[in-house]
């Protein structure tokens, strides 16, 4: 399992702190969410924040980018130290052509479906992409329930990326009680928000969700 906090929950004043603290305690990617107030209905942070957190920690810089256009700001994360962007495919006019440039840029390149949209939208880019991200929630906030009719498009998604070098990522509404269930689905990088900074001891909850995962393993 690749663990990838999500720093939407986390305390911003203390937003290093918060981070340094989860991958120490074997988070390997923090998660980055971006909103600009119009593909969602929240506002959160932009290449500065991004600048910031690349100065504070090492670990893999995992950007989802919830904006519309987001041609116009790839190179701005790319430079501000992303490893790897994901952009919505409700959000691109040519989904092929934008993650072609996140690779262009050195980035490893992602794309996430809404609850709503199907997995066949992007059949026709699987080899331009790195990442499958899977919404398990509506995008936009954080702290929502966990859709359970997502999960067979988990396992969609993980038959899609079969044979390929790809990630397939869940983000909405995981925790300890559901973590398993989306790991035998075929989830292999999980965003958790709220259910880790939200815990009130995040080392705690993240070692304990990764002795979920290898629980897990035959």
């Amino acid at each position: 399992m690749i663990l990838a906090p999500s720093i939407l929950s986390a305390d911003f004043a203390r937003l290093g702190d918060d981070i340094r603290t989860v991958v120490s305690a074997g988070a390997q990617w923090v998660h980055v969410d971006v909103m600009d107030g119009h593909f969602v209905p929240n506002i959160t942070i932009g290449p500065p924040v991004v600048s910031a957190i690349r100065k504070a920690t090492n670990a893999y810089l995992d950007c989802h980018l919830m904006i519309e256009n987001p041609d116009a700001c790839l190179e701005s994360f790319a430079r501000a130290g992303a490893n790897g962007i994901t952009v919505h495919v409700e959000a691109c006019t040519h989904l092929h052509r934008t993650l072609a440039r996140i690779r262009e840029l050195g980035v490893k390149a992602g794309v996430s479906l809404n609850p709503a949209t199907p997995l066949d939208t992007i059949g026709y880019c699987l080899d331009e992409l790195d990442l499958i991200l899977v919404m398990t929630v509506n995008p936009g906030f954080g702290g929502q329930k966990f859709i359970p009719a997502m999960l067979p498009k988990i396992e969609g998604a993980h038959k899609l990326a079969a044979g390929r070098d790809i990630i397939v990522q869940v983000d909405g509404g995981i925790g300890k009680d559901n973590l398993r269930t989306v790991l035998d689905r075929g989830a292999v990088s999980i965003v958790a928000g709220s259910s880790v900074f939200g815990s009130g001891d995040p080392a705690k909850t993240a070692k304990e969700m990764f002795r979920i995962a290898d629980a897990t393993v035959d």
